[in-house]
């Protein structure tokens, strides 16, 4: 709630619409709506969005904030989903499933043109290398990854993605290959530093960012490595180690971690997120609701979280969305 004692004593301006460019904790009186308002830069915070349709943890997610597509996951008992939705910025609308139910999967891309790729789909094949893209109406069977892959972090678009870390059959199965798409073919080229499972992921094919996740031996790391097109080369960490972290933005230079869980096996959830700056990472708010294995989308300035799940002990799957915002807000005083 505003308070108006940080005004007390303070000419107040009366002006029949409001400031095009008002300063920071500037306050005005609007005599159109009759209201008293003030400015200031929202340094982000999570806001309750639409809930998903269907509630599932280990989704993938792509898009923006206003504009995004969640699909595959695990429900609980029964087991994995095929299920897709797309949000409009309010709410979810379930469109064409997958071809392939399957969770553990990674995404990027947008809500009209995405891809994802990898995942757990059981027996008899477990760990799947099958790569999906999305035109808006349909999902389309093409080239599978070189390596099935279970929690991979993934960036990109649908015709040029980078899958990196995650767990495969293979030993031991804590992966760090990293694979790139160019809209046709997977090609395996210099892996990770350290191998990482479930870690989260932001930019583009030609310069990402990877973080967190867990190594070997089984331990959640707070690595993080940049990628330009060519190598990986470890960077300042962050400030919490987790595993199933999601992350959010367009550039490996501006982005934000999301969530995830502070140990491998059951354990408890966490809400931190953390912002990247191109050269250190810095907490900001945390999730309003601790959970891991969430899907991500956006930006490190306009994000979504949604989905998950919130240990401690039985994982409960969440149809929750959150709304992350950074930047200049008009308000009432007197509202919440």
């Amino acid at each position: 709630m505003a308070e108006y004692k940080g005004i007390h004593g303070t000419k107040i301006q009366n002006y029949t619409s409001d400031p095009a460019n008002p300063l920071q904790g500037e306050v005005w009186y609007n005599s159109t709506s009759n209201s008293l308002k003030y400015f200031y830069i929202n340094p982000g915070s999570w806001a309750t969005g639409g809930a998903l349709n269907t509630a599932r943890y280990n989704l993938a997610g792509a898009g923006t904030q206003t504009a995004a597509l969640a699909f595959g996951g695990y429900l609980g008992p029964p087991g994995s989903t095929a299920i897709t939705e797309s949000y409009n910025g309010t709410s979810w609308t379930e469109v064409n499933d997958l071809n392939q139910a399957r969770y553990g999967i990674a995404g990027c891309g947008t809500n009209t043109a995405a891809l994802g790729f990898g995942g757990y789909v059981g027996a008899p094949t477990y760990y799947t290398g099958k790569t999906e893209t999305w035109n808006g109406t349909n999902w389309t069977e093409v080239n599978d990854l070189n390596v099935g892959i279970v929690s991979s972090g993934g960036v990109g678009t649908n015709t040029a993605a980078l899958a990196f870390g995650g767990s495969s059959p293979q030993s031991p199965p804590t992966e760090d290959k990293t694979e790139l798409w160019n809209g046709t073919n997977w090609t395996e080229v210099n892996d990770l530093n350290r191998a990482n499972e479930g870690p989260g992921g932001a930019g583009i094919s030609t310069s990402a960012l990877a973080f967190g996740g867990a190594g070997i031996p089984t331990a959640t790391i707070n690595n993080t490595e940049l990628w330009n097109g060519t190598n990986w080369t470890n960077v300042n960490n962050l400030g919490t180690g987790r595993i199933q972290v999601r992350g959010a933005g367009a550039t490996n230079t501006a982005a934000i971690a999301i969530g995830g869980f502070l140990s491998p096996g059951p354990s408890a959830a966490t809400g931190v997120t953390e912002s990247w700056n191109g050269t250190n990472w810095t907490e900001v708010n945390d999730l309003q609701t601790a959970r891991r294995n969430i899907g991500a989308a956006g930006t490190q300035t306009s994000a979504l979280a949604f989905g998950g799940a919130t240990p401690p002990t039985s994982p409960i799957a969440s149809a929750l969305t959150e709304e992350w915002n950074v930047g200049p807000v008009t308000a009432t005083i007197g509202d919440s």
